[in-house]
């Protein structure tokens, strides 16, 4: 099987805690598209749990807020028919993040993530993201992506909006 390409590998310079390969003490996740649908499988540690043995409520936002924001950036792409990496470069940060907890996570098995697409308007990406483990739906959430630097416009920083 041809190794997938991974969303944040396109991301040169990403320190965030969640999704960034330059934060040796992130969670360093890593997504790729499936299909319609973005997929991380994130293997998680003794040190992100909750209560034992139950993953950490804020570990599963974060899981979810940066693989959403990553199929979001890779959704732009996309949809205007480029690679990942290529010129412009597009960054996205949250907008909404909404995550219904459906049953406690356990930590010692791996985490999936399958978000999807459901509308891009103009800097604006939504998508919905399920999260498992085992097979057993856990989580289910809702996030806006919107679009906060646009590699065309270099006269404005990554946070002007």
């Amino acid at each position: 099987m041809e190794q997938p390409q991974y969303f944040q590998d396109f991301m040169p310079g990403n320190v965030c805690f969640g999704c960034g390969r330059d934060n040796h003490f992130g969670l360093q996740i890593s997504s790729y598209w499936e299909g319609e649908e973005a997929v991380c499988i994130w293997n998680s540690e003794e040190k992100y749990q909750g209560w034992k043995g139950i993953l950490n409520g804020g570990i599963i936002a974060t899981l979810v807020d940066c693989h959403t924001m990553g199929a979001a950036a890779a959704a732009s792409y996309r949809a205007e028919g480029r690679v990942l990496g290529s010129e412009p470069e597009y960054r996205y940060a949250t907008g909404t993040l909404e995550v219904k907890y459906l049953k406690p996570t356990p930590n010692d098995k791996p985490i999936e993530l399958r978000a999807r697409v459901t509308e891009i308007k103009g800097r604006k990406t939504v998508l919905e993201c399920d999260v498992f483990a085992d097979g057993v739906k856990t989580a289910v959430a809702h996030a806006v992506a919107i679009r906060v630097y646009d590699g065309s416009q270099p006269d404005k920083g990554p946070f002007s909006g």
